[in-house]
């Protein structure tokens, strides 16, 4: 049976996340941190979060040498709380290339993650995204958790988890799934709470010893 002209099309499912940062990786264009925010436009902040605190969220000892991302990660979640619809860099920084051999593997790495949430993820109160007061909450929340991986002791491995939970937040606003939001909350404060507790006992314990 023959569809009228007058009927309405078919709903078309939007582009998946993994798939769009695959045709950004396939394309002739530069594979720059500037070229990474125009694809994603509005949810360009999202994905930013992903890309700077995917590295501390590695389970390896860092060292501190992580902090820089750090604390360009907070300098975007105030961008997003004052309501900026565009990201600022400097140009340098928008420059950047994402290309090289080490950074091909974390995005290789940072893909087989997306795909596997994608798997079962689903928009989840969808309209709770992408409002004023909702960023707002969001970049409180990167500010957070950014702060909790930034104070980690040196070479404990303390800052993954709360690195962790900002990129498993900044998926599920990708996503729009309020489920992978909880589940990053529940990481990130696990995190904070595991710094809180051990630095305490190490505290008590040095003072035992003086």
């Amino acid at each position: 049976m023959s569809v009228s002209a007058s009927s309405p099309a078919p709903a078309r499912d939007a582009p998946k996340v993994s798939d769009e940062i695959e045709r950004w990786l396939g394309s002739d264009g530069e594979k720059t941190l500037g070229s990474l925010i125009e694809l994603f436009e509005e949810k360009s902040f999202a994905i930013l979060f992903v890309v700077l605190l995917g590295v501390p969220a590695l389970p390896l000892p860092t060292g501190g040498a992580t902090h820089v991302f750090e604390v360009i990660a907070v300098l975007l979640a105030l961008q997003l709380i004052a309501g900026r619809d565009e990201i600022w860099l400097p140009d340098r920084w928008r420059s950047k290339e994402l290309a090289g051999e080490r950074q091909q593997k974390f995005i290789t790495g940072l893909m087989k993650l997306i795909r596997r949430l994608e798997r079962f993820s689903r928009p989840r109160l969808a309209f709770l995204f992408d409002h004023r007061l909702s960023n707002v909450v969001f970049g409180l929340l990167v500010i957070g958790g950014s702060a909790g991986a930034f104070f980690a002791p040196p070479f404990t491995g303390l800052d993954t988890l709360p690195a962790l939970g900002v990129v498993l937040l900044s998926l599920g606003v990708l996503l729009e799934d309020v489920a992978i939001v909880i589940a990053g909350l529940i990481v990130g404060a696990t995190g904070v709470i595991l710094e809180l507790v051990l630095g305490s006992a190490a505290i008590k314990g040095i003072g035992s010893l003086l």
